[in-house]
């Protein structure tokens, strides 16, 4: 029998994150609180997202706002990385990146912690942005996937490949 294996990796489904998106902005646009406030909300590239209002504390509320719809469609808080609200002429805006892939010294990190805390006979490599775990038993895996699931590496982990 081959060995067993599954992938660790952070991924967001960007359909998702645009989805969100775009309720926040039809939120901005229809809530009287944001009325007068000029607040807006878009997509600055290709993982970045920009938010602007006439306030420091609208912009913090239009943060707010997305996080709400980001929360509703599933997607993990740790795989947004907002900046502080930075005045901009008459407004203030607000950079968030949407994070994708494990970086190189957290993906060390997790294989570290597999290494030291994890079943005997459990090996994982670091493949690119994700980490492929192998092992000869499915419940060596499944004892893996709780140890990663305790601890907080801070992103966002999801299982996949799971053979």
């Amino acid at each position: 029998m081959a060995d067993a294996s599954f992938d660790v990796v952070s991924k967001v489904d960007r359909q998702e994150v645009d989805n969100a998106l775009n309720q926040a902005a039809k939120e901005l646009s229809q809530r009287f609180d944001f009325r007068g406030t000029n607040a807006t909300i878009a997509w600055a590239g290709e993982e970045a997202v920009t938010l602007s209002a006439d306030t420091e504390e609208r912009v913090a509320a239009a943060l707010d706002v997305f996080k709400e719809k980001l929360v509703k469609r599933g997607i993990s808080m740790k795989a947004l990385d907002a900046d502080e609200p930075q005045p901009s002429g008459k407004s203030y805006k607000l950079s968030a990146r949407i994070q994708q892939g494990i970086a190189s010294d957290k993906a060390k990190q997790i294989a570290k912690a597999i290494r030291d805390e994890g079943p005997k006979g459990v090996q994982a490599q670091i493949q690119g942005d994700q980490l492929r775990v192998s092992g000869k038993k499915r419940d060596d895996l499944q004892a893996v996937q709780q140890l990663l699931k305790g601890k907080d590496f801070e992103i966002a982990l999801q299982f996949d490949n799971y053979r």
